[in-house]
């Protein structure tokens, strides 16, 4: 049991890491053992967090832009010169966009679903041979998606381009999964409800929003760091080698309390 959640030695990619849950889930990694790549488009934001995750372990950073095909590709190219053996996929990276129904715009709609679910697409094939080179029968590689409760349930806000490409990061998930699993390639993906985030920061900066938030999760506070660090180190371990194709809700209960 003792090396049952061990992922000293791996490697790991985790793109959107310079902040939010990436930021969570990147520290995650290193304080487990693991060497991490972090990605994101913007240079000075990505470069400040792997300084600042370096003091734990071994971290680098490489900008990179998900939101084209190109840009996914130029990325994947990246990190098979620094890890030509890749254990651990973590596709974060995301863009959500709200407007009220009438007025959402098109460009809204595009920017979240090429960065969303094309850029998820696009990465995990260009990734695919370094995660082949590492995937074993007794120890699988990891692709680990970050979707949304908003994928699997209707929101109150009017973000709909961001609801509805986290439910095909959902899809995708499972389509993946069942074909990546004769290579010993696993995929699965985690459904954060509210944690501290800049997508969040509006609503849960005021403190009488915040509190209504709270109020709605069942077990009654924000998603903290260590919750998402935890539930990755466990898909990317021993522990988790033996799931794949699954929608982990990661939200106090908020889906899986109030159904039906």
């Amino acid at each position: 049991m003792s090396g049952l959640f061990d992922i000293a030695g791996r490697t790991a990619l985790v793109t959107g890491g310079s902040r939010g849950i990436g930021l969570m889930i990147a520290r995650g990694l290193l304080e487990a053992g693991a060497s991490v790549i972090v990605s994101s488009r913007k240079q000075p934001d990505i470069e400040a967090a792997a300084r600042e995750l370096s003091a734990l372990g071994d971290c680098t950073a490489i900008v990179g832009d998900i939101s084209t095909a190109d840009g996914a590709g130029e990325l994947a190219r990246a990190t098979r010169e620094r890890f030509p053996s890749l254990d651990i996929l973590v596709n974060n990276a995301g863009a959500v966009w709200g407007a009220p129904l009438e007025e959402f715009p098109a460009s809204g709609w595009d920017r979240t679903m090429h960065t969303n679910v094309e850029g998820v697409f696009h990465l995990t094939i260009g990734l695919l041979d370094a995660l082949r080179a590492s995937a074993g029968a007794d120890e699988p590689a990891r692709v680990i998606n970050i979707g949304s409760i908003d994928g699997l349930r209707a929101p109150a806000v009017e973000n709909y381009s961001y609801s509805a490409s986290k439910a095909a990061v959902h899809m995708l998930t499972r389509h993946l999964a069942r074909r990546l699993a004769g290579e010993h390639i696993t995929v699965n993906a985690i459904a954060p409800g509210p944690f501290e985030s800049k997508m969040m920061a509006a609503m849960l900066d005021d403190p009488q929003t915040r509190s209504a938030i709270e109020q709605s999760v069942p077990l009654g506070r924000i998603g903290r760091p260590d919750d998402v660090a935890g539930l990755t180190l466990f898909l990317a371990s021993r522990a988790g080698a033996y799931m794949t194709g699954t929608v982990i809700p990661l939200d106090g209960g908020i889906t899986g309390c109030n159904e039906g």
